[in-house]
């Protein structure tokens, strides 16, 4: 299955959609902007800034429909991160993770997706799948403790996904899965303290034999096998692929990041000269216009990789079709390729405006770590992703990591 455009004529309705949330975005990159210096300082988004995405319905792109949600697709959620990350890299981070969670809890059983929005259809999740924690079977349900970092967004979220390993269940589907716990009943400690996309506060969480009832425990060997426990098998959003869908959200915010590296370089260059050299203008600079095409191209390229893994997924899962373990290799491998060429071009910036780039006061420093950070999340190892995709070309399957 290789899909390239959007095509299909049941996402119409989706388009004109996505123009609307997308230009919804755009209309808060001001405010988004003048909080994106305070946002890194003071290690976490304003509430200012979650309050008006919230208003907008951009925190609301992948919950169900049922509980008034806009569940659109894959590729609006890129659009509209990436939106965002062009104001705020941690502001984009938290958009698109926040939304990613909602669509983990649209797989769980109808049970507990009411537990999280029948009450409160507002409700905002948090997670970390990895399998940090433990969960012991007992009467009912499951005994959960562990901690689990980072957990973006978790001081916004009113419930958290949280990775688990079961020992009682080792060699079957449910020796590792993912559970729903309300953040009321967590610690949350102060440990994200790092150099790149400080203002997502990806802190801690801790628990201690905490009670998960059974319809809250979702299989992730299941998942990413496109068995999933949701009884509403006619919404094609829930019915994407789990692993592709957890990278790809990463990319978002990435895309953003380049787009507003470039944006301040084609803005700055008219009112700079090109230090020790005869131009008084950048954009008289063959280097600098080289820059510009080369960091140009590279956002562009970025944004292609992205947007055909979210084509590739969109489409077929409109179609019902689960994709083969070949093309979830490719879309890895266009996935991480698009964390890469995003790095690139910022960095690339970064270059043709010199020391300047790192000064406190120019927002280049603070694009240029957020998306170092960024871009190293494992799960868009681009190396890996080249791996798994490499193997697979040769029909190698499923050597390397169980996360295809």
């Amino acid at each position: 299955m290789s899909i390239t455009t959007d095509t299909a004529p049941a996402t119409d309705v989706l388009r004109n959609q996505r123009v609307s949330l997308v230009e919804r975005a755009a209309a808060l990159r001001p405010l988004l902007d003048s909080n994106a210096e305070p946002t890194d300082r003071q290690r976490g988004v304003p509430a200012e800034n979650i309050e008006a995405l919230a208003e907008a319905g951009l925190l609301s792109l992948m919950q169900p429909a049922r509980y008034g949600g806009l569940q659109t697709d894959f590729r609006t959620l890129l659009e509209v991160s990436r939106e965002v990350g062009r104001a705020c890299g941690s502001t984009g981070w938290l958009t698109s993770l926040l939304n990613a969670n909602a669509w983990f809890v649209g797989l769980f059983p109808a049970q507990a997706q009411d537990d999280v929005w029948a009450d409160n259809p507002g409700a905002r999740v948090a997670g970390v799948i990895t399998p940090m924690g433990t969960a012991e079977p007992i009467e009912g349900g499951y005994r959960v403790s562990g901690r689990w970092l980072p957990a973006s967004g978790c001081t916004h979220a009113d419930w958290a996904i949280l990775g688990v390993k079961r020992p009682d269940a080792d060699g079957t589907a449910d020796a590792v899965g993912i559970v729903l716990v309300p953040t009321a009943e967590l610690t949350m400690e102060d440990t994200w303290f790092v150099t790149g996309l400080r203002g997502t506060a990806s802190n801690t969480l801790t628990g201690k034999d905490l009670f998960v009832p059974a319809h809250r425990f979702h299989s992730v060997p299941d998942a990413v096998e496109g068995r999933y426990a949701t009884p509403f098998t006619d919404e094609a959003l829930y019915r994407a692929p789990f692993v592709p869908v957890t990278a790809l959200v990463l990319t978002g915010p990435q895309l953003g990041l380049a787009a507003a590296a470039v944006d301040i370089l084609l803005d700055k260059a008219p009112r700079r000269s090109l230090t020790l050299t005869s131009y008084g203008s950048q954009t008289q600079a063959p280097t600098i216009q080289l820059a510009a095409a080369h960091a140009a191209s590279l956002a562009d390229s970025a944004q292609l990789h992205s947007f055909r893994a979210a084509a590739d997924i969109d489409q077929g899962a409109r179609a019902g079709l689960f994709p083969t373990y070949d093309v979830r290799a490719r879309m890895r491998m266009d996935i991480g390729r698009a964390a890469v060429l995003a790095r690139e071009a910022v960095d690339v910036v970064c270059s043709a405006q010199g020391a300047s780039s790192f000064g406190e006061s120019n927002p280049l420093q603070r694009i240029w770590r957020d998306i170092e950070a960024g871009s190293r999340h494992a799960v868009l190892n681009p190396d890996v992703a080249a791996e798994i995709y490499g193997k697979s070309l040769f029909g190698i399957r499923g050597t390397v990591s169980a996360l295809v």
